[in-house]
C-alpha cells in the first residue's frame, strides 16, 4: 500500500476531506498533518489522526508565515513517530516547504508532490513581494516530482508564463467525488416554477466574493421576488464587512449555512435552478484562472451554470455550448437574459447539462486509482515493490 505523508494548509477545508478520501479510496494509507483554521474538523478526519501544527488565519498571510516557521522548526519531534512515506504531498506554496523539510529529515529520495489549486494574488505582483514569492516557489519546485493543479489556465498562464516549474503537470479538476466505478446520470428533475413562484440560484461553497454579493443582491432586488438566491457555505468573513447581518438584511436571499461535500450536495443543487459560478474574488487574477467545485458540482445536479465570458469557467461551458455566459456581469445583463426565462428556455438549459457523459462532472473510483498509480510511478521503492509483486 502507497503511504502518503500529506501537508495541508487547513484541516477542517471540506476540499482536503475530499482529497483525502479520494487517495485512501485509491488504495493509499494516508498520514496527514497541518494546520487549523476552524473548529469544525470532519470526524472522519478526526480519525486519521492528524498531526496538528498550530492555528493560523485566513487573510492574514504574515501570521501564516510564521505558523509555518515554527512548526519547520518543531517538525522532526512531530513526525518522529512515522514510517517513512512513499510520497510527500504539499497541499500549496507554505506546505510544500514543509514537504521539503520533512523530505530532509526522512530521505532525499522520497519525492514531492506539489498541489496548487490556487494562485495567491501575492504570487502575480511585480513588487519586491511577489518576487521573492515566486523565487521561493520556483526553488521549492525543483524538488518536485509532480505538481497537481486543477485548471488549464493555471498552466498556461501562471507556471508556464512565468516560468515556475520544470515538473510533470497533472490536471486533476474539481469533480464530484463519488465513489462508485461508473457514475450514473442524475434523475432528479427541479421544474421551472409555477406562477408566481421565484427562480431559485444557488451561491454554494466558498463564499468570499463581496463583489457577487453585492451584484446578486441588487439583481434580486430589482426583480422584486422573481428571483431568490440560496447561499451556502463557509462564508470568508475578513472580506465581508458583516457578511451574517448582511444577508439576513435582503428580503430575496438567504444563508443556510453549511453543508457536507459530497454528501449534501445533490440535496442542496437539486433545490436550485440556476448555480453562480462567478467569483470577483481576485479579480483578473485567481477569479479568471479557476474552475471552481461550484461549477462540477452544479452541473452534476443539473443546475444551470453562470459564468462570466473571458473566464476559464465561462471557456469551458461555452466549449460544451451549456449554461448562461455573461459578456457583462452586472445587475442590467443579468435582468436581460434571466428576466424572460420561461419553462421552455428553462427545461432546454438543463437537459444540455443532463445529458453530457457524467465523467466530465466526476471522479469515481477509477479516477482515485489512477491517481494513487500515478503517485506510486513517482517512487522508485514502490515501484521496485509493485514490479516484484508482478514477477512473483
Amino acid at each position: 500500500m502507497l503511504r502518503v505523508l500529506y501537508f495541508v494548509h487547513d484541516l477542517s477545508d471540506p476540499a482536503v476531506r475530499r482529497r483525502v478520501m479520494m487517495l485512501r479510496a485509491g488504495g493509499a494509507e494516508v498520514a496527514l498533518a497541518g494546520f487549523r483554521r476552524a473548529a469544525d474538523v470532519a470526524p472522519d478526519i478526526i480519525a486519521l489522526s492528524p498531526i496538528e501544527l498550530g492555528r493560523t488565519r485566513d487573510g492574514k498571510f504574515g501570521q501564516r508565515l510564521a505558523a509555518v516557521a515554527r512548526a519547520a522548526a518543531t517538525l522532526g519531534n512531530k513526525l518522529r513517530h512515522l514510517t517513512r512515506p512513499d510520497v510527500i504531498i504539499g497541499r500549496n506554496l507554505e506546505m510544500l516547504a514543509l514537504a521539503s523539510r520533512a523530505r530532509q529529515l526522512f530521505s532525499a529520495d522520497v519525492p514531492i508532490v506539489y498541489e496548487c489549486l490556487d494562485i495567491h494574488r501575492l504570487l502575480i505582483g511585480q513588487n519586491g513581494i511577489s518576487w521573492a514569492m515566486r523565487s521561493a516557489e520556483r526553488m521549492l519546485g525543483r524538488n518536485a516530482a509532480l505538481l497537481l493543479t486543477s485548471s488549464p489556465a493555471f498552466v498556461r498562464d501562471y507556471f508556464k508564463s512565468f516560468g515556475q516549474t520544470r515538473a510533470p503537470i497533472a490536471l486533476l479538476y474539481n469533480k464530484v467525488l463519488e465513489l462508485v466505478e461508473k457514475p450514473e446520470a442524475f434523475n432528479g428533475r427541479l421544474a421551472a416554477p409555477e406562477a408566481k413562484e421565484p427562480w431559485v440560484i444557488g451561491w454554494f461553497g466558498a463564499l468570499r466574493c463581496k463583489k457577487s454579493l453585492d451584484l446578486l443582491a441588487s439583481f434580486t432586488r430589482r426583480m422584486e421576488g422573481g428571483f431568490e438566491v440560496v447561499l451556502r457555505g463557509r462564508p470568508a468573513y475578513s472580506e465581508f464587512d458583516d457578511f451574517d447581518r448582511r444577508a439576513a438584511a435582503e428580503p430575496f436571499m438567504r444563508f443556510e449555512g453549511p453543508y457536507r461535500n459530497p454528501e449534501d450536495l445533490a440535496s442542496i443543487y437539486g433545490a436550485v435552478h440556476f448555480s453562480w459560478a462567478i467569483d470577483f474574488f481576485e479579480e483578473g487574477l485567481n477569479s479568471r484562472w479557476l474552475l471552481p467545485n461550484r461549477l462540477f458540482e452544479g452541473c452534476r445536479y443539473g443546475a444551470v451554470p453562470i459564468a462570466a465570458a473571458r473566464t476559464e469557467t465561462g471557456n469551458f461551458l461555452s466549449e460544451r455550448h451549456i449554461g448562461i455566459v455573461l459578456d457583462e456581469v452586472s445587475e442590467g445583463a443579468l435582468a436581460d437574459r434571466l428576466g424572460g426565462m420561461d419553462r421552455k428556455a428553462y427545461t432546454a438549459a438543463r437537459n444540455k447539462i443532463l445529458v453530457q457523459d457524467q465523467t466530465t462532472w466526476v471522479c469515481d473510483l477509477r479516477d482515485c486509482r489512477a491517481l494513487v498509480e500515478r503517485l506510486a510511478s513517482l517512487s522508485p521503492r514502490r515501484m521496485n515493490d509493485m514490479l516484484l509483486q508482478a514477477v512473483s
